[in-house]
C-alpha cells in the first residue's frame, strides 16, 4: 500500500495541474517499498536470533528433564526387574517372590514412557522427541516360559547362561522355582542351589549344547554353539559377540544388548549364600538329599502319641519342622500314591513304626498286605502290633483274610453295642484300633476285584469301629473308585508320572512335577482334610532302633488276629464225626470256611438235598467225594464198571426208583455216554434224566461226579440243586464248570472246592471194598424150535457146537423148509444169515411168534427188520459172545452165547 499511494497521488496532481513535473512524485512508491522490505528483513533477522536462543534454551531444559525422567524410569524398571548384580547387592530383594513371568536377558534400548510435545518444524526438536521416546540401558525382558537360547563361544555363552539361571534363583525362593534336569560338568555348580531339592515350583532346567529340552520343563535356558540348530521351546535367542555385547532376537525384532556374565566361582559363591539363607530361613538343610532319621524326629515330638483317641505319627519334615499326621483327626483313612522307586514302602514302614513306638498292642494293631512280591514288610516281622502279613503269594488266602474283616466289623459292632457306647471313642470300649495297610492296592484288586466292595464297606463304617485303611498304590485315577476315595481325606503322594493321578489325589498337578532319581526318594506332598494346599514333606527313614522301640512298646500280650487259620489240607471222616452232631441220615462232607463270619462249620447233606453234582479236574478228588458219601449211606447204589452193567443199572433206576434214604452214586457222568454208540448214548441220557427225577421224588439222594460238562451233561446237571466245584487246572475250565472266576485257586489241594458260595475241604473217604464180580451163565436153548440169526463168525460157530454137544440138532433153513419133520423129535436149532431168514419169512414169523429167536450181535442192523422191534435193545458189547433173545414175540433180552470166555460179564438184561 505504501508503494501504490504515491503513484496514485502523482497521477491525480498531473490531471489537475497538467504539469508534467508532478509525475516525479510517482517515484516515491518504489523507494518506500524497497525501504520497507529492507527494514522488515532486518527486524526478522533480529527476531530469529532471539527465537533461536530461546528455543535452544527450551531444548536444553527439555533434554535435561528427559534425562532426569529417563534415569528415574530406568531405575524404576531395574528395581522391578533386577539382574544378578542388583539382586546380589540388595539382600532385601532376594526371593522377592511373585509369579515367574519374565527374565531379564540384558540392558538395551526400549520404548520409554516419557513423551515430548511441541517444536513442530524444528529438526532438533524432532530429534529430541525421538530420543525421549527411547530408553537406553533399560532391562530387556522376555517371557520366562518361552525359554532362552544363548548362542556364542562356550566360555561366554556358559557365563551368560549362569547369569540367567541365577537371576531366577535369586528372585524366587525354593518352592517357587526348582532346578530340574542333569547338573553335570559346567553346570555342576547348580547342585549347591537350594532350588535343586525343592519339591514344588516352576521347573527350571539348564540345557547343554546338543542336549534336548526335558519335556516336563517349564523354563528352559539352553546354550548353543554358533551354527548349531536352535533347540525347540526357546522363543528368545541371545547371540553373544563379546563379554558385554550381544544381540536379542525375539518376536520378530532384533535388539542390541549389554549382557551380564557370571563366572563359575561367582556362581558357586552365590549358590552357597542361597543355601545358607534357605537353611536359616526355610529350614532346608544344605544336604537335603541326606536321609532323615525317624528316631531323631520322635525325640522332637515325644508328646505326639500321648493324646487319647488319636493316632498321631511323625513321618518326616516339612521345612525345618517335624511333620505329624493323625489317622483319627486327619483321616480316618489314607491313600499313599507313588511310582516304583519313589519311596512308598519306606513311607508305610516309617508310618507304622512311628505309631508302634508310641502305642501298645492294646491301643493299635496292624494287618499288612504286600502285593508287590511279599518282602516289603519283612522289617516288621518281629513287631508285636502286626497281627499278620498277607502277600500276593498267598493266593486265595489273601482274599479270605480280607473278607474276614467283615466279621471283625460285626464283632466290633456287637462289642461296642454291648458296652452301651456309640463308637470306639467311648471310654467304656476296650478295643484296639486296627489299621489295614496295603502296599500295591491296584495289584490286590487286579487279583481279587471283588474285594473292592469289602474295602468300600470298611471305609464307610470303619471310623466309628476303630478300623482304618492306609492304601498304597502306584496310580490313583481309575484304580480307587470315587466312593472309596471320598472316605480317604488324608492323601499322600510321592512322585507320580501322570498329572491325572496327582489331580485325582491332591487336586493339583504338583505330584507329577516332583523330581525323580535316587536323591529325590521320599519327597512327598501331603494334603490333610484341613489343608488348602498340599504340604511338601521329606519322609524319614526307619532303622533297627525304631523296630526295637516298637517291640519294647508293644507289651507282653499278643494281639487278637482278625481271621481264622486256613482250612486244613487233609481232613479225616473221624474228625468230622467228632465235631458234628450225630443225626440219622446225615452225610458228612467236610469243613466249610466262612471268613466273613470267622467260623469253620462242618458241612453235611441229607436226602432232603435231593441231588449233589461234584465236578472238578483230574486229581481234584471227585471220586473221593462220591466214595465218602457212599461209605456213610446205609444203602448205596453204584453203577458197575462195565458198559452192559451201566445200561442195566440205569434202566433199572429209570423203571424202578430206589427206596427213600438210599444213595445213588453216579461216577464219571461225563464219560458214561462216550462208551456207547450214538443211539444208545441218547437213550442212556434219557433214562438217566428219568432216573434222577424219580430218585429225588422217591426220597433218595443222587450224588454224581464229572470232570467236564458238555451239552448232554450240562442239561442233566440242571437237575442237581447243589453243586460242589473242586479244583480245575485253568481259570477257563473253572468258569466253564459254573464257577466264579474270582474264586479260582490253582494251588488248592485235592478235595478243596466251593459249595453254596463257601470254600470247603472235603474229608478223605475210607477205603472202599472191592466190588464182587457177577458171573453170567451162557444161555442154552430149551424150546422145541430155536432160530438163530447169525453171520459166519467164531462166536456163532462156538455156540452151535456147544448146543449140539448138549443134544440139540442144528439145521439150515433150506434143509428145514424141505423136511419140517426133522424137528418132530427133540430140540432143533434153525440157523441162517439175515438174508436167508428174510427169504423164509413165513418160517421167520412162525419162530418169532411162537418159539425162541436168537439174533447175534453181528446182525444188529437187521434186528428191527427181523423181529419188528422199534425200541432200543439191551446194549451188548461187541466181540464178547452176546446175542438178543426174542421169546414168543416179546421184547429182546441180552443173552450170553456159549464160549470159552462166557463167564466174564453179567447175564440177561432188558
Amino acid at each position: 500500500m505504501a508503494a501504490i499511494v504515491p503513484v496514485v497521488g502523482a497521477v491525480a496532481l498531473w490531471v489537475v495541474t497538467g504539469s508534467v513535473y508532478t509525475l516525479w512524485f510517482a517515484l516515491l512508491g518504489p523507494l518506500i517499498a524497497a525501504a520497507t522490505l529492507l527494514d522488515a528483513r532486518r527486524a526478522s533477522r533480529r527476531d530469529g536470533r532471539r527465537a533461536s536462543v530461546e528455543a535452544a534454551r527450551a531444548r536444553e531444559r527439555v533434554a535435561a528433564a528427559v534425562v532426569e525422567r529417563h534415569d528415574a524410569e530406568r531405575a524404576q524398571l531395574w528395581a522391578r526387574r533386577p539382574d544378578v548384580a542388583r539382586l546380589d547387592d540388595r539382600d532385601e530383594d532376594v526371593w522377592r517372590g511373585g509369579p515367574v513371568a519374565s527374565i531379564v536377558v540384558g540392558a538395551g534400548e526400549r520404548a520409554s514412557a516419557v513423551r515430548v510435545t511441541g517444536g513442530d518444524g524444528d529438526a532438533e526438536a524432532v530429534a529430541l522427541r525421538r530420543r525421549a521416546a527411547r530408553l537406553a540401558g533399560a532391562p530387556v525382558a522376555v517371557p520366562a516360559e518361552g525359554g532362552v537360547a544363548v548362542v556364542g563361544p562356550d566360555v561366554l555363552a556358559a557365563a551368560v547362561q549362569r547369569a540367567l539361571v541365577l537371576q531366577l534363583c535369586l528372585a524366587h525362593a525354593p518352592g517357587e522355582v526348582r532346578v530340574v534336569g542333569p547338573c553335570e560338568g559346567e553346570s555342576a555348580w547348580a547342585q549347591e542351589l537350594p532350588h535343586r531339592t525343592a519339591l514344588t515350583g516352576a521347573r527350571l532346567t539348564m540345557v547343554a549344547p546338543g542336549a534336548r529340552v526335558p519335556a516336563d520343563a517349564d523354563i528352559a535356558i539352553a546354550r548353543c554353539r554358533p551354527g548349531d540348530p536352535l533347540p525347540p521351546r526357546c522363543a528368545a535367542v541371545v547371540t553373544v559377540t563379546s563379554p558385554r555385547a550381544a544381540r536379542l532376537e525375539h518376536a520378530g525384532e532384533t535388539v542390541e544388548l549389554e549382557v551380564e556374565a557370571v563366572s563359575v566361582v561367582q556362581a558357586r559363591a552365590i549358590a552357597a549364600r542361597l543355601a545358607a539363607r534357605a537353611e536359616q530361613s526355610l529350614g532346608i538343610a544344605r544336604d537335603a538329599a541326606a536321609p532323615i532319621a525317624l528316631a531323631a524326629l520322635r525325640d522332637e515330638t515325644k508328646e505326639a502319641g500321648e493324646a487319647d483317641g488319636a493316632l498321631p505319627a511323625v513321618i518326616g519334615r516339612a521345612g525345618a519342622e517335624p511333620f505329624v499326621v493323625d489317622l483319627v483327626q486327619d483321616g480316618p483313612h489314607a491313600v499313599v500314591a507313588g511310582v516304583t522307586g519313589s519311596g512308598k514302602s519306606e513311607l508305610l514302614i516309617t508310618w507304622i513304626l512311628s505309631l508302634c513306638a508310641t502305642r501298645s498292642v492294646d491301643d493299635v494293631t496292624f494287618l499288612l498286605a504286600d502285593f508287590k512280591g511279599g518282602t516289603a514288610f519283612d522289617a516288621l516281622s518281629g513287631v508285636p502290633h502286626v497281627t499278620g502279613v498277607i502277600t500276593d503269594l498267598d493266593g486265595s488266602g489273601a482274599r479270605r483274610a480280607i473278607e474276614s474283616l467283615r466279621a471283625e466289623l460285626r464283632r466290633r459292632e456287637s462289642t461296642i453295642a454291648a458296652s452301651g457306647a456309640r463308637d470306639i471313642l467311648d471310654p467304656r470300649v476296650r478295643l484296639p484300633r486296627l489299621i489295614v495297610v496295603v502296599d500295591e492296592f491296584a495289584a490286590l484288586l487286579a487279583d481279587h476285584p471283588e474285594l473292592h466292595a469289602v474295602f468300600a464297606d470298611l471305609a464307610a463304617r470303619g471310623r466309628a469301629l476303630g478300623i482304618h485303611l492306609v492304601l498304597g498304590t502306584q496310580r490313583t485315577a481309575g484304580v480307587i473308585r470315587d466312593n472309596l476315595l471320598a472316605n480317604c481325606p488324608l492323601r499322600v503322594s510321592l512322585r507320580v508320572t501322570d498329572a491325572a493321578d496327582s489331580r485325582a489325589l491332591l487336586g493339583v498337578d504338583d505330584a507329577a512335577l516332583l523330581p525323580g532319581g535316587v536323591a529325590a526318594r521320599g519327597c512327598a506332598l501331603v494334603r490333610r482334610a484341613a489343608d488348602a494346599q498340599p504340604v511338601p514333606v521329606r519322609i524319614a527313614l526307619s532303622g533297627p532302633d525304631d523296630v526295637e522301640a516298637a517291640v519294647l512298646r508293644g507289651g507282653e500280650g499278643a494281639p487278637r488276629r482278625a481271621w481264622l487259620p486256613e482250612l486244613p489240607r487233609r481232613v479225616l471222616l473221624a474228625e468230622l464225626a467228632e465235631r458234628a452232631d450225630a443225626a440219622p441220615g446225615r452225610l458228612l462232607l467236610g469243613i466249610a470256611d466262612e471268613p466273613e463270619r470267622q467260623r469253620q462249620p462242618v458241612v453235611s447233606m441229607t436226602a432232603a438235598d435231593r441231588a449233589l453234582l461234584v465236578v472238578g479236574g483230574p486229581g481234584a478228588g471227585v471220586s473221593n467225594v462220591l466214595d465218602l458219601v457212599g461209605a456213610q449211606a446205609a444203602r448205596s447204589i453204584r453203577l458197575p464198571a462195565d458198559a452192559e452193567g451201566v445200561w442195566d443199572a440205569v434202566t433199572a433206576l429209570a423203571e424202578q426208583p430206589p427206596a427213600a434214604g438210599a444213595v445213588v452214586v453216579l461216577d464219571d457222568l461225563d464219560a458214561i455216554a462216550t462208551r456207547f454208540p450214538a443211539e444208545y448214548g441218547q437213550a442212556l441220557w434219557e433214562r438217566l434224566d428219568t432216573a434222577v427225577r424219580r430218585a429225588a421224588e422217591s426220597g433218595a439222594l443222587v450224588v454224581a461226579g464229572a470232570h467236564r460238562l458238555p451239552g448232554a451233561v450240562a442239561r442233566l446237571a440242571e437237575l442237581f440243586p447243589r453243586r460242589l466245584l473242586l479244583r480245575y487246572p485253568t481259570r477257563m475250565d473253572h468258569a466253564a464248570a459254573g464257577g466264579d472266576p474270582s474264586t479260582f485257586d490253582p494251588g488248592a489241594p485235592a478235595g478243596r472246592g466251593r459249595l453254596d458260595g463257601r470254600t470247603i475241604q472235603t474229608a478223605l473217604a475210607p477205603e472202599r471194598p472191592p466190588t464182587p464180580r457177577v458171573v453170567a451163565e451162557p444161555w442154552d436153548p430149551s424150546a422145541r424150535v430155536t432160530g438163530l440169526v447169525a453171520r459166519r463168525s467164531p462166536s456163532s460157530r462156538d455156540a452151535l457146537a456147544a448146543w449140539e454137544a448138549a443134544g440139540a440138532r442144528v439145521r439150515g433153513l433150506d434143509e428145514y423148509a424141505a423136511d419140517p419133520s426133522a424137528a418132530a423129535d427133540g430140540r432143533v436149532v434153525l440157523t441162517g444169515e439175515p438174508e436167508d431168514w428174510q427169504r423164509h419169512w413165513r418160517l421167520l414169523a412162525d419162530v418169532r411168534g411162537d418159539h425162541d429167536l436168537v439174533v447175534d450181535t453181528s446182525c444188529a442192523s437187521e434186528l428191527r427188520v427181523l423181529v419188528g422191534f422199534r425200541g432200543v435193545p439191551p446194549y451188548c458189547e461187541p466181540g464178547r459172545g452176546r446175542a438178543w433173545l426174542v421169546s414168543a414175540g416179546g421184547d429182546p433180552v441180552r443173552i450170553v452165547l456159549p464160549a470159552s470166555d462166557s463167564g466174564r460179564t453179567v447175564g440177561t438184561s432188558r
